[in-house]
């Protein structure tokens, strides 16, 4: 693994305000990411994993702390593609359309844009859909026309926040299956937001567990399963390691968290 930090954040801390008082999200949040690397964020609920998203796609800045993203070489422009949670396509507009709007946002001219979403509908698994519309494609369809629409932006780091938590139990576990096989082909640098450890841990080089709100850094635990992973690797003592240390400190923080009585809020 690179020793190069693609992402690097450093002592974060971010504060909103509200109209009686000042409301702390993170506080003193550090972790990296390599070139290359796949990085799961899980925390409880609240917790401010979209709050660190927000920062680093530049759409919200820090109360204090450093946020870095990109290499050296990599040139000027935002170095981040932000999956939401939700795949956001527009019902009035082609598959094909809908994965080129990134681009075309971007100023990219329309057929270039098209022809570049288009290259990549086979190792997406959506040829033969670029004229369809989205209500006539599947839960997993969306989502990796969704994740295509991200990718072909051609950023540095991939932002992907609860990718497939709106999946049912099947289609998530295939869709976690194809989502290292692709990244396994083309190596991108990916930061997830999960609550799923099992995801986390499947698909990760490393978890970074983030404590109950205002958010630090409790622990960051190493996945040492070789790649590729089969499924059933879920299943071995290795992998029952990594999740039992994993429930360990979640199981401390979540009970942090709801003995927390503040007001809840979407961070």
């Amino acid at each position: 693994m690179s020793t190069e930090r693609i992402v690097d954040v450093a002592s974060l801390s971010k504060e909103f305000s509200t109209r009686a008082d000042t409301r702390q999200v993170l506080d003193d949040v550090s972790f990296y990411a390599a070139p290359g690397e796949f990085v799961s964020i899980i925390g409880p609920s609240g917790c401010g994993k979209s709050t660190i998203f927000n920062v680093l796609a530049g759409l919200e800045t820090p109360t204090s702390g450093t946020v870095s993203v990109g290499l050296p070489d990599s040139g000027s422009g935002i170095p981040t593609a932000y999956m939401p949670q939700k795949d956001l396509l527009f019902p009035w507009r082609s598959v094909l359309d809908n994965t080129a709007l990134g681009l075309e946002v971007q100023g990219v001219p329309r057929k270039t844009a098209r022809n570049k979403a288009r290259e990549l509908f086979a190792a997406f698994g959506l040829s033969g859909f670029e004229n369809a519309t989205p209500s006539q494609l599947s839960g997993g369809m969306r989502q990796r026309a969704a994740l295509l629409r991200t990718v072909v932006q051609g950023k540095p780091v991939l932002l992907l926040d609860e990718p497939f938590g709106a999946l049912d139990s099947l289609t998530r576990t295939e869709m976690q299956s194809w989502l290292q096989d692709v990244w396994q082909q083309y190596r991108w640098t990916v930061l997830m937001i999960t609550h799923d450890i099992r995801e986390a841990i499947y698909l990760s080089d490393r978890v970074v567990v983030l404590s109950a709100r205002p958010a630090t850094v409790k622990r960051v635990v190493d996945v040492p399963l070789p790649r590729p992973r089969e499924l059933d690797m879920i299943t071995s003592p290795e992998f029952a390691a990594v999740e039992r240390e994993l429930l360990q400190v979640l199981h401390s923080e979540t009970l942090t968290a709801l003995s927390d009585q503040s007001p809840p809020g979407d961070y």
